[in-house]
This record gives C-alpha cells, structure tokens and sequence, in this order.
C-alpha cells in the first residue's frame, strides 16, 4: 500500500462548523495536510484522499496557541464551498445596494 501526505493552505472568510464538533472555527487561513492512497489499474494511477489533518498555528484563545483537528477531506471541502458561496452572495448584495 502505497501512501503521500500532499499540503496546502486553505482560507476560510467566515467563522464555520464541523459535523461532531460543538465550537465554532473563526475564520482565517489554515494548513491542510491530506493522507492519499494509490489506487493502481492497469490504464490509470489515481490518489483517493483518506483522511485531512486540519492545522491552525496561533489559535486565539487556545493555551499553547495551534491545534490539529482530523476530518473528512469531501466534508472539508463541501464547507469551503459554503463558505465561498457565502461570500458570493454577500457580494450579490452588497452590488444590489
């Protein structure tokens, strides 16, 4: 079994939640480290995403400062584009006024 850890940033504009977990995140920019599995066929090699490790260094309000949350990477990714969209229609209104 052939795995990668794969990194990038991920920037929230809005304070959000996650499924199973009671606070709620402030916005800001946080660190998202993905563990992917190869998935090999005869025509194909693909990476299927297994888990996320969530990161955000100095945390406000938190002793210590960071904290590394694991989550599903479709469930992270479905509220990234909750929050996008968010952030587009807030803009939709704003251009209306």
């Amino acid at each position: 079994m052939v795995t990668r850890k794969t990194k990038h940033t991920a920037t929230f504009l809005h304070s959000f939640t996650l499924p199973g977990l009671a606070e709620e995140l402030p916005a800001g920019t946080y660190d998202v480290e993905t563990d992917e599995l190869l998935v090999e066929s005869f025509s194909f090699v693909a990476w299927l995403r297994k888990s996320a490790a969530l990161q955000r260094p100095n945390m406000p309000g938190r002793p210590g400062g960071s904290w590394t949350l694991i989550v599903d990477p479709d469930i992270l990714d479905a509220v990234l584009k909750l929050d996008r969209a968010d952030a587009d229609l807030m803009l939709r209104i704003a251009d209306q006024r």
